[in-house]
């Protein structure tokens, strides 16, 4: 299907790289930078179709509409103390080692959740198609506490500000190496969400979660779909998973949008991660959900960033892409990385930058229509996803 031109709404300015835990995290706000340094470069950010808004405070009203009231008040506290005790730290899952506390961290996580707030409205009402906000996909984050690098959950205030639009069927997929735990804990239980994660096994990755027989709410059942990946699986076993679930089961589901996270900590470059996956296979998740909002949403897609810890290597390249497609400014991966890009990004990594676009990929997989090979880990663990998930919309698991 040849793909519509449609506008673009991006969230970015560069108080977003105030989300910052410090020199030594992962989560390293340069990866921001990079990627919207090099968004620039290709000329994305001055395109005729893409529009480029900062964001400013966080609505409290529409923070506490995701998050409880007594964790607000947790996370502003610790932006305020050093002295965080372990009680403290349990409970809310701040000043922790993986989310360390930092002056200001309440308004900087606030910001990411209202960028989700204001791409929603966006798309919802503002006169645009689409909208991207790489800065977040916060998707640990629970409405009670923080996790997993996550404060508060950008991607929950997407899809709230989107149910108070007046939409009734938002479909979510997590693309993410990590299972995105908070947004379906979230709408756990709301039949109006349908949550779909496709991520490395929980046996052997944060935070755990995300099995096949997690299928959500006894209000809901069904509205929540895991694929669980072996450890190792590379761009051609993800996308035969993704393949073998998302198109048949958003079909039946019959999304009025979606909403995505290109979390790009799958890469095999990744530090945190397992998988092996390249910026091509993300590539081709990108066209698949933009091919996927063609067909059934009437192009309506918002999307963001997440995970991802190769900051110079894979996530500005991953990300750019993201933006170029959502666009319909599509990059040919073949393409050189600009020079300027890569002078700025080597001045202040102090190593080489990437060349070209591309990892070497050309997104091609073996269709699950081709048949199901039992004694394939990932055929058996994409089945045990389809027979926990098929019956409720009335397909069938053993056959296409």
């Amino acid at each position: 299907m040849a793909h519509r031109d449609l506008d673009l709404f991006v969230t970015w300015d560069e108080t977003f790289t105030d989300y910052d835990f410090g020199p030594g995290h992962p989560m390293h706000p340069l990866r921001l930078d990079l990627t919207a340094k090099l968004a620039t470069d290709f000329g994305l950010f001055d395109h005729p179709r893409i529009t480029v808004s900062a964001v400013g405070d966080v609505d409290e009203d529409e923070l506490r509409a995701v998050h409880t009231q007594d964790f607000i008040e947790a996370v502003k506290k610790a932006g305020e103390q050093t002295d965080l005790d372990e009680e403290f730290q349990r409970e809310w899952g701040v000043g922790t080692e993986d989310v360390p506390r930092f002056e200001k961290i309440h308004e900087a996580s606030g910001r990411i959740f209202q960028a989700g707030v204001e791409a929603a409205r966006a798309v919802a009402g503002g006169g645009y198609d689409r909208a991207v906000n790489f800065c977040g996909g916060m998707h640990h984050a629970m409405s009670d506490r923080a996790a997993g690098f996550c404060v508060y959950n950008d991607l929950a205030a997407t899809i709230r500000t989107l149910l108070e639009s007046g939409y009734h069927r938002i479909a979510y997929l997590d693309f993410d190496a990590h299972h995105g735990d908070g947004v379906e804990r979230i709408f756990w239980d709301d039949p109006r969400v349908l949550t779909v994660s496709v991520h490395e096994n929980g046996r052997f990755l944060f935070p755990g979660t995300g099995f096949a027989n997690d299928i959500g709410g006894m209000q809901a059942a069904a509205s929540a779909v895991n694929i669980a990946l072996p450890p190792r699986a590379d761009d051609a076993d993800w996308l035969r998973a993704i393949d073998a679930v998302l198109p048949r089961v958003l079909r039946e589901f019959d999304p009025q949008i979606l909403v995505t996270q290109h979390g790009c900590d799958g890469h095999r470059a990744d530090p945190l991660t397992h998988l092996r996956f390249s910026v091509d296979g993300m590539r081709e998740t990108a066209l698949l959900a933009r091919s996927l909002s063609e067909e059934l949403t009437d192009g309506k897609w918002i999307a963001t960033g997440g995970g991802g810890y190769s900051i110079l290597d894979v996530v500005p390249r991953a990300w750019t892409q993201l933006v170029a497609i959502a666009a319909g400014a599509d990059i040919d991966p073949r393409k050189e990385t600009p020079q300027r890009w890569r002078n700025y990004a080597e001045s202040i990594v102090g190593r080489d930058a990437p060349l070209s676009m591309t990892d070497g990929y050309d997104g091609t997989f073996a269709p699950w229509s081709g048949g199901y090979d039992p004694q394939s880990d990932l055929d058996r663990a994409v089945m045990a996803t389809r027979k926990s998930i098929f019956p409720f919309f009335g397909l069938d698991a053993y056959y296409d």
